[in-house]
């Protein structure tokens, strides 16, 4: 065959490759839509109601407080909320190596608890896609390099584990009026401290929320999450927390416009991502955006 003909062939060969790998390199923003889209249909038709101070009398005074402050008092209470946030997240706590981070979420608190987070990283110049999801099936985390190649495929009781312990911690920064769910059970530890214990599917999970005299809530603190080390050993449950600050109105309320994800060590913490622009919070979506 002539040089010619195999240049064509070549040429016809990455005309025909090209969109096709575009399309496989969307398959997870697919499955994100996908699933956003069948949770978005079942809490639409939720009836829409009013956030009154009655159903806050429950709690902890210090989570009564932060209510207040953030300001869900006679506002709809909230079955869903969609948020876009940037970021950075270093991969090696060992390194001082940074990668800038974009991220859309959606999650939804009605009796099919559902998270999905769906992220970009640029690693090395390389865009790296992740989706995190938690439903009534099972929870996961799915990382593609260019979105062609599995980089981490994680899923199991642990994650379950970890994942609940996330999206009640979503709950309680970006979805406030959310928890008076009666699926938390709340303890007083003192004037500015509340425990709240979390179950859904089965799962228990705990933390202690930290507030100031403003009524701010500024840490979390959890047991339950698993931290799985670079070298392939075994995942450990270790100490997890979320200090948040620089509080700004979003959408009418509220809400921290800066926060941390911090593995506490016990030879000293790893802040392994930091949320510096919250960009978006929408509650109660009916469509997808």
């Amino acid at each position: 065959m002539s040089k010619k003909y195999i240049l064509l062939a070549l040429i016809i060969l990455i005309a025909v490759s090209i969109p096709f790998l575009i399309y496989k390199s969307q398959s997870l923003a697919r499955t994100y839509k996908r699933e956003a889209e069948r949770a978005l249909d079942r809490t639409s038709k939720i009836e829409n109601k009013i956030l009154m101070e009655s159903d806050i009398k429950h709690l902890p005074e210090p989570v009564q407080k932060y209510l207040k402050y953030v300001g869900v008092i006679g506002k709809e209470k909230v079955y869903n909320f969609r948020a876009v946030t940037e970021g950075q997240m270093k991969m090696n706590p060992d390194k001082e190596e940074w990668s800038d981070i974009s991220c859309m979420q959606y999650n939804f608190f009605d009796d099919e608890l559902t998270r999905l987070f769906y992220m970009k990283v640029n690693m090395f110049h390389i865009p790296v896609f992740g989706l995190h999801s938690y439903t009534r099936k099972g929870a996961g985390m799915l990382i593609k390099a260019a979105g062609l190649f599995t980089v981490l495929d994680a899923k199991g009781e642990e994650m379950r584990i970890g994942d609940t312990t996330t999206l009640f911690n979503d709950m309680c920064f970006f979805a406030p009026a959310a928890l008076i769910d009666k699926r938390i059970k709340w303890e007083t530890v003192d004037s500015m401290t509340a425990k709240a214990t979390f179950e859904n599917e089965g799962c228990k999970i705990s933390a202690l929320l930290y507030f100031n005299d403003k009524g701010e809530l500024i840490n979390f603190v959890s047991q339950d999450r698993f931290f799985t080390p670079l070298d392939g050993s075994p995942s450990k449950k270790t100490q997890w927390s979320t200090p948040i600050k620089k509080y700004k109105e979003i959408n009418g309320l509220m809400l921290p416009g800066y926060g941390e994800a911090v593995w506490n060590f016990p030879e000293g913490d790893y802040c392994y991502a930091k949320f510096t622009n919250i960009k978006e919070v929408e509650y109660n979506c009916e469509s997808f955006e």
